[in-house]
């Protein structure tokens, strides 16, 4: 089945709020997926489409510093290592890329070890910052410039 990639929408938000374990399993992040976000941001927030519903998608945006931010990006459970993780990435740096960005930010805990190791993967360096998100509260904060960097290779089935 092919994915495509599109720009979400606040209905995709809602879709993927119901069907928020298949993307999370047990961790309940649904504070985090913010309508204003997707209302405001659209043109860097992304889904992958197919025929069976979304299967992965993107929340992201490009600051005044010329930083393209993911905020969340997720995958359904049963197309995890298919390489769409990638491919939304590539998506929205080339969108962020087309609003200026000279480099991407991403942010998770330290026990997120999946993602730490996808971050890699994409060539992101990463250190841990005491306290980003308030008094005992660390997280890894993943950096990659996009001047020097190639752009991502990726393929979806």
């Amino acid at each position: 089945m092919p994915v495509r990639i599109d720009l979400a929408d606040v209905s995709d938000l809602h879709q993927v709020l119901a069907d928020h374990p298949r993307y999370w399993g047990d961790r309940d992040l649904r504070a985090l997926h913010l309508t204003a976000l997707v209302q405001e941001f659209g043109s860097t927030c992304l889904v992958a489409r197919a025929d069976d519903g979304i299967r992965g998608y993107l929340i992201g945006f490009v600051t005044p510093e010329r930083t393209g931010y993911v905020h969340l990006i997720a995958t359904r459970d049963d197309t995890r290592g298919t390489g769409l993780g990638r491919t939304l990435y590539e998506a929205f740096t080339a969108a962020a890329r087309r609003q200026g960005a000279v480099r991407l930010k991403a942010i998770t805990s330290p026990a997120n070890e999946g993602s730490i190791a996808f971050h890699r993967s994409l060539g992101f360096r990463d250190r841990i910052a005491e306290d980003y998100d308030g008094p005992g509260r660390p997280r890894v904060v993943f950096t990659r410039d996009l001047i020097s960097m190639p752009p991502l290779s990726h393929s979806v089935p």
